[in-house]
Parts: structure tokens; sequence; C-alpha cells
């Protein structure tokens, strides 16, 4: 077998006779109780201990939002209500989720940088943050608000001139769909005051998916910084500001989890001086994937099992159309695999390299390309980690008319 690449010891699921435990429960367990496979199963010890472990971490007085966008599932949503202090959604079918799990309205917020006039009238009838992306829709809040008979909650999103090294996915500097240029903020803000809107503060976020606590502490510093510098031209007190969130979790060989430490000490040590400048400020990090990511796994189960020209292919009944990202087809320029594991052959027995793919009739849909697995044949289970974010949510579930795949919290 070729030496390749391996991925980071993954910790977050015991492993009981060989097989994998998720909530306490075993695959066949897991494939009961999803009414059989493919499925996505979230484990709900797994999101609190990953919350226990970033409160211990980071300064007390740091606000923790979960980014619903990541695992919008009610029940994940319900289960993450009195773990975190606020949600940020990024729709009208988020919020109404995140409303319906009971986070009080004056702690969610609202970004995106194409809301609708109805999205916008949701959002100022629930009382919410919108987290302004554009001139425009400065005006068209404040219009929608007038309609209503109420007064917006606003706050700026920034777009800044400086951007989140080795981030997975750049959201900010140069020209962006999101947020507001820098050098165009202070004129915004003049029109917030202008109009009589709430000024909440601002959410300024650089970037995702980063595992260099170097990048992130740097990040972080230019927020302040920027931040410090656009509360002189604010139309009243800068109560809230996100600070947005970036944290990373290994999903490909070679990758380490996210060392904190150096982080929160940065945090630490910044806060008392933007606190004293400030005020009484809201400092927000946002989070998603971070908290829920390694927290869910897919699983689909052996149809097939063929060999092709010296190649073990294992035929499973999900695929890219449950599982974008583990394909490779969502983001990925070169196509590294997720981490795979035979369900009930986790560490033992006979090993081999096989590939495995979905039942669709295209060569995107990949799971697993060549990696070494415990020995399956059809009837087996197959799973994929690092699956409790921007999996079943952000998948093609009726490409070919297959029926999407079940999610159970356990």
């Amino acid at each position: 077998m070729s030496e390749r690449p391996v991925h980071a010891p993954l910790t977050q699921f015991p492993v009981v006779d060989d097989r994998l435990v998720v909530g306490g429960r075993l695959p066949r367990e897991l494939a009961a109780l999803a009414g059989g496979t493919p499925f996505y199963a979230y484990d709900r010890s797994a999101i609190a201990a990953r919350l226990a472990a970033l409160r211990g971490a980071l300064p007390p007085d740091v606000h923790l939002h979960y980014a619903v966008k990541a695992n919008p599932m009610p029940a994940v949503v319900g289960a993450m209500r009195p773990l975190v202090d606020g949600f940020d959604v990024a729709s009208l079918g988020e919020l109404r989720v995140a409303l319906a799990a009971g986070m009080p309205p004056g702690e969610i917020s609202f970004a995106g940088p194409g809301k609708t006039e109805r999205e916008l009238e949701g959002a100022i009838a629930a009382g919410i943050t919108i987290n302004l992306e554009s001139a425009g829709e400065l005006e068209r809040a404040a219009h929608a608000a007038e309609r209503l008979g109420r007064v917006p909650h606003v706050a700026v999103r920034v777009n800044p001139d400086f951007e989140l090294k080795s981030s997975g996915m750049k959201m900010t500097g140069g020209a962006k769909p999101f947020g507001i240029d820098a050098e165009q903020v202070p004129a915004v803000l003049a029109r917030i005051g202008a109009l009589g809107c709430d000024f909440r503060g601002f959410h300024i976020f650089s970037g995702s998916q980063n595992l260099r606590p170097d990048s992130l502490v740097e990040a972080q510093n230019l927020t302040f910084e920027l931040a410090l510098r656009l509360a002189e031209a604010a139309p009243g007190p800068v109560r809230l500001l996100n600070i947005g969130g970036g944290f990373g979790i290994p999903y490909f060989p070679g990758e380490q989890p996210l060392d904190l430490a150096p982080v929160a000490g940065n945090l630490a040590a910044q806060l008392p001086g933007v606190r004293e400048r400030l005020g009484p400020v809201e400092v927000v990090i946002e989070l998603g994937r971070y908290l829920v990511g390694e927290a869910g796994a897919y699983f689909c189960k052996v149809i097939d099992r063929k060999e092709s020209r010296g190649r073990t292919f294992l035929v499973t009944d999900g695929g890219l159309h449950h599982h974008l990202a583990a394909s490779g087809n969502f983001g990925q320029v070169l196509r590294k695999n997720y981490p795979v594991v035979a369900a009930e052959r986790v560490r033992g027995g006979p090993r081999e390299e096989v590939t495995v793919v979905g039942p669709l009739c295209t060569p995107l849909d990949l799971l697993a390309d060549r990696m070494e697995l415990g020995h399956c044949e059809p009837g087996d289970l197959v799973c994929v980690l690092q699956s409790g974010a921007y999996g079943y949510t952000a998948s093609p579930h009726r490409f070919l008319g297959h029926p999407p795949p079940g999610e159970i919290l356990v």
C-alpha cells in the first residue's frame, strides 16, 4: 500500500469493539433510529463538550454566537440554544428556526448580501439585528421599517482592506459582495443617524476554516483597530462588535486541530483596551463548523463491491447528492479525502485500499479515493466523519431522483 499523508487522530467519538459510537449508540442502532441508510447522525454530547472546552479557553466576557447556516436542523439549533449567547442567521427560514428554538430576538443577527424585502420586513418585525451589507440595503430596511411602524436595529457589516491569511474561504479584502467597504462606512454611518435607525455596532468577518492561530490573531488585531477607527464616525455607542470566527477543524490528511491558546491569550490582552475606548461593548465570536462539524457523521451502506483493473471499489447507497463537501465538489480545488472509516471495523481486522463511490452516474460521485479502510462487504456501513457542518443542507438531494438522507440528533 502506497505511503500517503494521514488524517489527524479524531477522538470525538468512542470506538467500542472496533465499532464507532455516536451519541452512545452503535452504527446499526443509529441506522434503525434513522429509518435506514444513508443518514446523518449528530452527537449532542460532542457539541456540548466543544462548547465547554471553548468557554474554558476564551475570556469569560466574550459572547459566543452560533452561525445557524452551518447546521440548521431544528433539533440541533434547539440543543444549541442553552449553550450559546446568540444566533446568527442568513435567511428568513433560518430566522424562523432560531426564534422557534427560543433565542431572544435581541440576541439574533441576520447577515447576507441579498436580503429580500420580505426578509427585511421579517427581521424588523421580529426585532433582530440586521447586518447591513450595502448602502442600498440600509435604504430598503429603513423603508420597510417605516411601512411597519418600527425602528430597525442595524449593524454595519464591514468589508475591511485586509483578509484572513490561510483561511479556507476568504470573505473580505479587495472587491467582495459581502459587507460595505471600510472607506464607505463613515458615510453609511451618517445616513444611519439621519434615518433614525437603532445603531448597534459592527460585524467584521474576515474568513473561515483557519487552522493557524497566528493568522487568527493577526486578523483579530486588525479587526479591533478598524472597529475603533470606524467607531469615531458612529451615530451612537458601539454596543455590539462581532469579530467573526474563522476557527477551523481538521478535514484532510496532514491537518492538525487548531491551538486555541494563542488566540485566547491575545483576546484576553486586547479586550481591556477595546472596552476602555468603546465602553461596555458586547464582543461576539461567531462560529459554525467549529461547534458542530466534528460532532456529525454521515453513514451509508455498501451495495456492491467490485474490482476494476487492479482497484477495489465499494459502491454505496450514499454519495455527492447527500454529502457534496466530502465528494470534493464544494469548494475544493484539488480533491482531498475527508476522514472515512468502516463503521464496524474502525481500526482492527484486515485492511485494504479502496475507493468508495456512490450510486450516481457521474465520476464526481466519490466519497473516498484510494483510502485504507477495514475490509467491507455488501451490507457493511461506511462512515464519513467531520460531517456535522455544511453536509446535509449544502448537498443536491434531488440529483438523479434519489431520496434524501435521514438526519438524527442523538
